[in-house]
């Protein structure tokens, strides 16, 4: 008898739970497009230096990919070598690497000229305050047309040359060394 009472007041309590929670849906805001800069309300600039921290540190990866590049280059060139000495077909990767080279290549002047925009940085001071809301608008649009394109230069040729590495690793696979120990 007391367990259908209990049963009965577990479920008066799950009801007047479930009808005091709201019954609407919650929505993301609408995507931004990352080469316009945010429209603030008012004056306020806080959104503009935070998009210009996040597109200086991008320009930072970019150099530092570039610096990188080379060394990584080196590597995959001697990775392809020594397959090419056991005999390995390495046609696929050696024209993904060659692709990547030449693009890595191409990206020197687009990465010079968004670290020129950087070190000029019109319409924002030395620590990354707006001085002048409409030059700062406008250099950041430049500046995300200069890594758009640097994206556009290097992502395709980069992607194409980490599937070539994953097909080749999948067609041959490290020979078991596990005998030889």
């Amino acid at each position: 008898m007391k367990t259908n009472w209990l049963k009965k007041g577990m479920l008066v309590a799950l009801a007047l739970v479930a009808a005091a929670l709201p019954w609407t849906g919650a929505f993301a805001a609408p995507a931004q497009d990352p080469d316009a800069p945010p429209v603030d309300e008012g004056n306020s600039t806080t959104r503009i230096e935070r998009l210009w921290m996040r597109e200086q540190n991008s320009v930072e990866r970019f150099g530092n990919r570039i610096e990188r590049s080379s060394t990584m280059i080196d590597k995959i060139q001697a990775m392809i070598d020594k397959a090419e000495e056991n005999g390995k077909d390495v046609d696929a990767l050696q024209a993904a690497l060659d692709a990547y080279e030449k693009a890595m290549d191409e990206a020197g002047p687009a990465y010079k000229e968004a670290q020129a925009i950087v070190e000029e940085h019109d319409g924002f001071d030395a620590d990354g305050k707006v001085t002048d809301r409409e030059q700062a608008v406008q250099t950041l649009k430049d500046l995300g047309k200069q890594l758009k394109e640097l994206r556009q230069q290097v992502g395709q040729p980069g992607k194409a040359l980490r599937e070539a590495i994953r097909a080749f690793r999948e067609a041959n696979p490290p020979a078991d060394n596990a005998g030889d120990a």
